[in-house]
């Protein structure tokens, strides 16, 4: 398939999400757009995000939920494929969803490849795939102060420079400021927005691309920018379901979109990764990153969320930044430092205070040189990757500190 399959789960059975998920995750080309867990908010988000598929765990409570939901099945049969499953082996539920236009029904439990074969088939048969499909990037830093600003930015702007599939146009590339408190991403770049994510969050389920074109900023470098709300009230009266939606459509209108965040694990954090593409998460070579990444990937990890996506950036890795070296992180973590950025303090310090990219302000510094890098993987145009440097810390203060990592 040339595009992700899009699937809304409807899922009111909370000790089964996590599996549900992990199995949805796991499935090559599946992308799950929306999670609802209450069958009253379903009609809202058949109408906010697009999809291929709705996938409806009628457990707990079949009868009910199918009395619910078999308007909207019926409403949507020509433009959705929907998906039923429960342990109920009721002829008259299953007689019951056929008529309001179910196509497939498993019976739990079933294996993991029934439902992989019925996914990729609906999805083919789907009307409304494209050629391509927007990929969402979100950029998660584990401690404040990690860099993850800069480099979301500097990765947006990266990409915003690769030429498109047809070679002629650049890459259509967002950026989207998660931090509704504190996020600078506007100020990284240095661009005054006269409208905020606040205004295509009113109207989540009917954004156009008219409407996203006046909301953007366009940087010089090409990349367009989606600033937080202008005050916190705003901020508090956005939910995870209108963020997910803005995301949504920007991904149908943009080949990527980097995503500052989030930064916390809340609703809005969920609905974000189980939307993303890939995760990068950035650390430094210092416990409490460390132990704060170990953390987040447990945490990910009983989530269900796809392990595989995750992606580690060790920024500032290089002979003073600090005691512990990248090997021993990678076994702390039991995964590998994908990308490593070199210490140059002085030069991200300096783009930052005048709102510049390193393209404009330090084109041929070694950061910026590891950020393309980067952005080359991420839109599969070379894996290369930086060597990170050697630390130079004594071996025995970094022992000592071992320990505590995994406390």
């Amino acid at each position: 398939m040339s595009r992700p399959v899009r699937v809304i789960v409807l899922n009111a059975d909370e000790e089964a999400g996590p599996q549900l998920r992990a199995l949805l995750l796991g499935i090559p080309g599946v992308k799950i757009v929306a999670e609802v867990d209450e069958p009253a908010l379903l009609a809202r988000a058949l109408a906010q995000f697009p999809a291929e598929v709705l996938l409806l765990h009628l457990d707990p409570n079949p009868a009910a939920t199918m009395e619910i939901v078999a308007p909207l099945i019926a409403g949507q049969k020509d433009q959705l494929a929907t998906i039923g499953m429960t342990e109920d082996r009721s002829a008259e539920l299953v007689v019951r969803a056929m008529r309001a236009g179910m196509r497939e029904f498993l019976w739990k439990p079933f294996p993991p490849e029934q439902l992989t074969d019925i996914l990729h088939r609906l999805g083919l048969e789907a009307p409304t795939i494209r050629q391509q499909a927007g990929r969402l990037i979100p950029i998660v830093g584990v401690c404040g102060g990690m860099g993850a600003t800069t480099i979301a930015t500097n990765l947006a702007v990266e990409l915003a420079q690769l030429p498109g599939a047809g070679g002629d146009d650049k890459l259509k590339t967002a950026i989207v400021d998660l931090d509704f408190r504190f996020g600078q991403v506007a100020m990284f770049l240095d661009v005054q927005p006269t409208y905020t994510i606040a205004e295509l969050c009113d109207t989540p389920e009917h954004i156009e691309p008219r409407m996203i074109e006046r909301v953007m900023v366009r940087h010089p470098s090409g990349v367009h920018v989606l600033a937080i709300p202008n005050d916190m009230e705003q901020a508090q009266r956005i939910s995870a379901g209108q963020c997910a939606g803005v995301l949504a459509a920007l991904l149908e209108y943009y080949d990527f979109v980097v995503v500052d965040g989030p930064v916390r694990l809340d609703p809005t954090a969920r609905a974000v990764f189980d939307m993303a593409d890939v995760y990068l998460v950035v650390l430094q070579l210092l416990v409490p990153p460390v132990r704060n990444t170990d953390r987040l990937l447990r945490e990910l990890a009983r989530g269900g969320y796809n392990m595989e996506q995750i992606r580690l950036v060790c920024n500032r890795c290089g002979r003073e930044a600090g005691y512990l070296a990248p090997t021993d992180v990678e076994t702390t973590l039991g995964r590998p430092l994908t990308w490593s950025l070199p210490d140059d303090w002085k030069t991200a310090s300096t783009a930052v205070n005048v709102g510049s990219p390193l393209l404009e302000s330090a084109p041929k510094s070694r950061l910026r040189a590891a950020l393309q890098q980067i952005a080359l993987a991420m839109a599969g145009r070379g894996e290369a990757q930086p060597e990170p440097e050697k630390v130079s810390a004594a071996e025995t203060k970094r022992r000592k500190l071992l320990p505590f990592l995994s406390s």
